[in-house]
């Protein structure tokens, strides 16, 4: 009896010591865990919005993404073209819907750099293209930095 007195005062001490998870994730509980998944929550909204400043305002000045080719500058999107394109893109998109399961959030303190690892589903309307739904998911990373205090993206939209 006194064993397993023992030994279920070391699993709650055990538990007590454990760190604290973001409810209904395995994220750990963080001021920057939290504001990473609070800029990603603005992107997903100003997305669903099509809201092309909303989105610009969440990017770092380094952002870059080079659209899945690496070796075509041409269609690359910087902080300072971003806006435009994706005003064009969503005057063509309609009913754009969008979910996050964010997976991991990893930070590198020597840089101020953080991670998310999150799967993604979308659906959308482009009747100029198809005239049916259009849907798509795929697992991504979304690269973070701190400017003046404020995580912004930097690339993985």
């Amino acid at each position: 009896m006194h064993n397993r007195f023992l030994a279920l005062c070391a699993v709650f001490l055990l538990a007590a010591c454990a760190p604290k998870r973001i409810p209904g994730t395995e994220l750990e509980d963080t001021g920057d865990t939290r504001a990473i998944l609070s800029v990603m929550e603005k992107y997903r909204s100003a997305l669903e919005n099509r809201d092309a400043k909303a989105i610009q305002a969440l990017v770092s000045p380094k952002f870059r993404d080079d659209a899945g080719t690496p070796d075509d500058p041409a269609d690359d999107l910087t902080a300072s073209n971003l806006e435009a394109h994706l005003q064009g893109l969503f005057t063509k998109l309609q009913n754009p819907k969008v979910d996050f399961n964010i997976r991991r959030v990893e930070f590198h303190s020597d840089e101020d750099v953080a991670l998310a690892i999150y799967y993604w589903n979308a659906s959308w309307r482009m009747p100029g293209l198809n005239a049916r739904p259009q849907s798509d998911s795929e697992l991504e990373q979304m690269v973070f930095q701190k400017v003046d205090g404020d995580w912004k993206i930097v690339s993985g939209i």
